[in-house]
């Protein structure tokens, strides 16, 4: 056990995960986070491959995910007329096991509140390095002083810019944006995607939350102002067809509008002295159908080489680096922008034609399956002790 003090920034899905196997070993877990409250809705995140069940597993979560699952829908690909052109497969957006965002924050906050400090509506300001510990001030909160300090903040990760440097050096554009729009509605009917060249709108399925995906160069914009990402959805679809009018009305009356890039992280190492990286902020791929997983299994993997190395910091982050450059180079990959969006009409009806040929899909999937489990995870018996 240790006495150890610890900052985790971000309350979504790595900092909790981490903050679940931090607390078990005896650390003093702070949880900072910008929002005001636990955020709930968002985007199905899943899970996949032995990896991941074998994490969530030993978290004693797995069952409580799969009682929350959102059954991985099948969704109908349409023309502007409505009618339908391909079916994406729910075992292909799905993963083995699907559930929303916030329901799976939410879990994991059950879990940890009781051991952990929260502090909500506040956000680091700067970080100094000591030989004793990081010095930490913040927006609201008074200064203080903790032993380790993990970034779980995201692609727009504030620790990593003040840790490692600007963003700009590490997080690139990938040509394409992405909307979620909450629209209030308890059943949103069949689930249904609609293309046009460079742009993509899905709604449907339980409590339904409109999607959208559109090709454009980066945009600079506030991302805490909503008036402003409606009026670039609102430009981005003006003139569609099919329900498109009809979805930007919506846009126009939701509370719920969360608009951002499609980019990617690409670093060369996740931690600097007492300063780590998770998730998103480490290697994020926005919608690259990963993220979730990497987070879940770092977090395990970050408290593991803690408690094998004795809580020192230096060694256990040297064999977290050594671990995850390797399991995440999927990051460093893939981009789905064009896949959602294709550039074209006729790469639009390519990309639908591979949906009605099977052993192409079994191939996709088989291999995310490959990239799901390319890491050899070890047992940590500390771990299994306190967990």
């Amino acid at each position: 056990m240790t006495n150890k003090t610890v900052l985790i920034s971000g309350a979504s899905i790595a900092g909790p995960a981490l903050a679940f196997w931090l607390s078990r070993q005896g650390y003093a877990v702070t949880v900072v986070e910008r929002s005001p409250e636990l955020r709930g809705g968002g985007q199905a995140v899943d899970f996949k491959g032995a990896t991941h069940r074998a994490v969530l597993e030993r978290m004693g979560i797995l069952d409580e995910i799969r009682r929350q699952q959102t059954g991985g829908l099948d969704q109908t690909i349409v023309d502007a007329e409505g009618r339908p052109l391909a079916v994406l497969p729910g075992e292909f957006t799905g993963g083995d096991v699907e559930i929303r965002r916030g329901d799976l924050a939410r879990i994991l906050y059950d879990r940890t509140s009781s051991d952990c400090e929260y502090v909500f509506g506040d956000s680091i300001t700067s970080l100094t390095e000591t030989p004793d510990g990081v010095d930490v001030t913040f927006e609201r909160e008074a200064p203080r002083r903790f032993d380790l300090v993990f970034g779980a903040d995201g692609i727009h990760s504030t620790v990593r810019r003040l840790a490692f440097g600007p963003e700009a050096g590490y997080v690139q554009h990938l040509g394409h944006y992405y909307a979620l729009v909450e629209t209030g509605e308890t059943d949103g009917g069949p689930a249904v995607m609609y293309n046009e060249p460079g742009r993509m709108a899905a709604t449907g399925g339980p409590k339904a939350t409109a999607f959208f995906v559109f090709a454009s160069p980066e945009i600079g914009y506030d991302r805490y102002d909503t008036g402003r990402q409606k009026e670039i959805l609102a430009a981005a679809f003006e003139g569609g067809g099919w329900r498109l009018p009809e979805l930007m009305e919506m846009v126009q009356r939701s509370d719920d509008v969360y608009l951002d890039s499609i980019a990617r992280v690409t670093m060369d190492g996740y931690s600097t002295g007492r300063v780590a990286l998770l998730g998103d902020a480490a290697y994020g791929n926005t919608l690259g159908g990963f993220g979730t997983g990497l987070a879940v299994v770092a977090a395990y993997v970050i408290a593991g080489e803690l408690a094998a190395a004795d809580g020192d910091h230096e060694l256990a982050f040297r064999r977290y680096d050594e671990k995850f450059l390797g399991y995440a180079k999927i990051a460093r990959n893939a981009n789905a922008g064009p896949f959602l969006a294709p550039p074209t009409t006729l790469r639009i009806k390519l990309r639908d034609q591979m949906f009605k040929r099977r052993f192409l899909l079994r191939g996709m999937l088989w291999v995310t399956d490959r990239f799901a489990t390319d890491i050899t995870l070890d047992e940590y018996p500390a771990l299994a002790r306190q967990g």
